[in-house]
C-alpha cells in the first residue's frame, strides 16, 4: 500500500468512486471538472492502476484546510487505508503551514481516533459552507464538524 498524489489520469476513476459512495449519502457528489480542478488536493492508493482509495486536502483560508473525499472501496477497507489517506492530508497541510484542519463527518468516533475533536459549525467561517447548497441533505445537515490543531509540537 502506497499513497501518492493523484495525476490527472487518476481523475475519471476518483470521480466514479465518489460518485458511487455519493449515491448512498455519505460523499457529496462530485463532477468530473470539479475533480479535474482540483486534482492537486487529491491522494490515492492503487492496486496495480486501480484507485482504491482516495481524501482530499482543500485549502479553505490562510490556516485552515479541510479533509474531504474519505473513501476506500469495498473490498479493501480495515486495512489501515483511511488512516493512511488521512494522515498524508495532515502531513501536507503541516508542510503548507496550516495550523487547522476540519473534517465534516458523519463518522466522529473515526476521526477522534485520528485526533480530530468535534466543534461547533458556527467556529468555521463562512467560506467552509460553499459545498452545502449543493448537498441533498441542505439545510438539514446530519454531520459534525471536527477539528485538530496542527499549531502544537
Amino acid at each position: 500500500m502506497k499513497v501518492e498524489k493523484a495525476t490527472l489520469g487518476d481523475a475519471p476513476q476518483i470521480h466514479r468512486l465518489i460518485n458511487s459512495y455519493a449515491g448512498e449519502g455519505f460523499l457529496l457528489p462530485r463532477s468530473l471538472m470539479e475533480i479535474y480542478e482540483s486534482i492537486r488536493d487529491f491522494f490515492v492508493i492503487k492496486e496495480g492502476d486501480r484507485v482504491v482509495g482516495t481524501a482530499a486536502l482543500k485549502v479553505v483560508w490562510e490556516d485552515l484546510a479541510e479533509v474531504r473525499s474519505v473513501l476506500v472501496a469495498e473490498g479493501y477497507k480495515g486495512r489501515g487505508w483511511g488512516r493512511a489517506l488521512i494522515e498524508a492530508c495532515i502531513r501536507e497541510a503541516r508542510e503548507l503551514g496550516v495550523r487547522r484542519v476540519f473534517v465534516l463527518t458523519n463518522s466522529p468516533h473515526y476521526f477522534s481516533r485520528l485526533g480530530f475533536r468535534m466543534v461547533d459549525k458556527r467556529e468555521l467561517p463562512h467560506k467552509v459552507w460553499s459545498d452545502c447548497w449543493k448537498c441533498p441533505k441542505f439545510p438539514d445537515c446530519d454531520e459534525v464538524a471536527m477539528l485538530v490543531d496542527l499549531s502544537g509540537p
